[in-house]
């Protein structure tokens, strides 16, 4: 009964900012965390990553994995009270709207849907570093990454379904998933610290001589490795946002679900690194800096290949609902922004089935897309790596975004509003330091992961450059939108009457 009396106090407090109740709140506070856990995805991310992060800076790569979550945390801070503030779907597009402009909210709004298509197509590539090691047939392709392009079209097309039955097929989906994974992260973890072979003071200083061994020379190494590891992890967090307008209660809710989320999944993730290189059997084993190997590579030589395929089973499972976490958060972007109007077909991206209670047209739509992206690389042989950080790229440029404007705010005191509900998440006079450091941490991730690198993006000049490439036509493709929007707004000259005189 209070969930159904707690309905209309959200639907009224959801039309002060002219909008009327359209999706169905069926999300309590287990499913908000659900939503932010799943789509940061510990044992998606680490598992799909691990490789590419101790490639670069050896066993201390972990240091990176503390360094990002201190950063991001700032960033959930600052999202944990805009969330308070604005209890609306879109997440970092209402932000950036409501705190700057709506010119900045769509600007802001497109980066992060790009992101999320990208993303969606990322997630699925992670299930090559899992299905064939359990099932060997499963690998059919000729190629790893082609390989990974199949199972990762598959799972997209799955994901498409699910998304399509509403929001009470996928949050029960996802809670099981979480609870599944949260279950095979413990389970994990503690498997791998009772078969530990190292001490954590081996390897938390050994960098394997990247980088020459000297701490300045070891510095970019550890950067990218914190860029593309860590940093691919741990952004999503602010998904509880995007689900605002389902949860129930989300003024409390969802502030709550942002910091939880990030704060279980970067100490489980901690957890997890560390057991992990203190199991592996061999830390000089080259295969632990290649796609092939990694994680997946020291649970099966530790834990042994029956318990290591049980193992990678939870990873499975963790995979299948970040995904599903991911196309939801696409959906819900994409159908705030269109009931604003704010992108091409908006009335149909708008409307919600009456059936299921979901917008269908974003959900084929960003299904569709994540295809095309996945299919026009499949012979790029660093598709994982592309992908990957194109994500990570754009979703801290539309954090960068969002915490500057709210900067901008705190500097001018115009912040915060001074208008809360009671026992809402506020930062009180700590907000302006916070939000500093939010602002620097989200420009040196953006910088960190656009620097061109042979490593990550490939020998040829344009895959080097082709993350500050793909960003500058998003951005291109942005402008050019907007001005064709803008010119089929302005009025129309009337046209000359003939010359009758004779």
């Amino acid at each position: 009964m209070a969930h159904e009396s707690s309905v209309p106090a959200d639907a009224q407090d959801l039309s002060h900012f002219g909008y009327r109740q359209e999706l169905r709140r069926n999300l309590g506070s287990f499913s908000s965390f659900a939503a932010g856990f799943s789509y940061i995805s510990i044992l998606t991310g680490v598992f799909q990553m691990f490789y590419l992060g101790f490639g670069a800076g050896g066993p201390a790569f972990f240091w990176t994995w503390p360094l990002v979550l201190a950063g991001q945390f700032f960033v959930a801070l600052c999202f944990g009270e805009l969330a308070a503030e604005y209890p609306l779907a879109g997440g970092v597009y209402q932000w950036a709207k409501q705190v700057g402009s709506p010119t900045l909210g769509s600007l802001t709004g497109w980066i992060y849907l790009a992101c999320l298509v990208f993303t969606l197509a990322a997630v699925p590539l992670a299930l090559q570093g899992a299905l064939p090691q359990i099932f060997p047939d499963l690998q059919i392709m000729p190629t790893s990454g082609a390989n990974a392009v199949f199972l990762g079209c598959g799972l997209i097309i799955f994901s498409t379904v699910v998304n399509a039955f509403g929001v009470r097929l996928l949050a029960g989906i996802n809670n099981f998933g979480v609870f599944a994974e949260i279950v095979g992260l413990i389970l994990l973890i503690v498997l791998l610290a009772t078969h530990a072979r190292h001490s954590a003071a081996d390897i938390l200083f050994d960098t394997q001589g990247k980088g020459g061994g000297a701490v300045g020379g070891y510095f970019a190494p550890f950067l990218m490795a914190a860029g593309l590891t860590a940093s691919y992890v741990l952004y999503g967090f602010d998904s509880a946002g995007t689900l605002a307008e389902e949860t129930h209660d989300p003024r409390r809710r969802a502030p709550r679900a942002i910091i939880q989320a990030l704060g279980a999944a970067g100490v489980g993730g901690l957890l997890l690194l560390l057991t992990a290189l203190m199991a592996a059997p061999d830390l000089a084993s080259p295969a632990l800096g290649e796609a092939g190997g990694g994680l997946p590579l020291i649970i099966k030589q530790a834990l042994g290949d029956g318990v290591g395929r049980v193992l990678l089973g939870f990873v499975t499972v963790a995979i299948v609902v970040c995904t599903l976490a991911v196309h939801a958060g696409v959906v819900r972007l994409t159908f705030a922004m269109a009931r604003d109007n704010r992108l091409p077909f908006s009335a149909g991206f708008a409307r919600v089935s009456l059936h299921t209670g979901q917008p269908l047209a974003p959900i084929l739509v960003a299904g569709l897309a994540a295809l095309v992206i996945l299919l026009a690389n499949l012979h790029f042989s660093k598709i994982i790596e592309l992908v990957t950080c194109i994500s990570v790229l754009w979703a801290n440029l539309a954090y960068l975004t969002v915490g500057a404007t709210l900067l901008k705010r705190r500097v001018a005191r115009r912040w915060p509003l001074g208008r809360r509900v009671d026992g809402a998440f506020t930062l009180g006079r700590f907000g302006l330091p916070i939000n500093l450091i939010a602002v620097l941490w989200s420009a040196a991730v953006v910088i960190n992961v656009a620097w061109p690198r042979v490593e990550v993006y490939g020998s040829a000049w344009y895959q080097q450059y082709s993350a500050i490439l793909l960003t500058a036509g998003l951005l291109v493709a942005i402008v050019a939108y907007w001005g064709f929007e803008r010119w089929k707004l302005l009025p129309r000259q009337p046209e000359c009457p003939p010359d009758l005189t004779l």
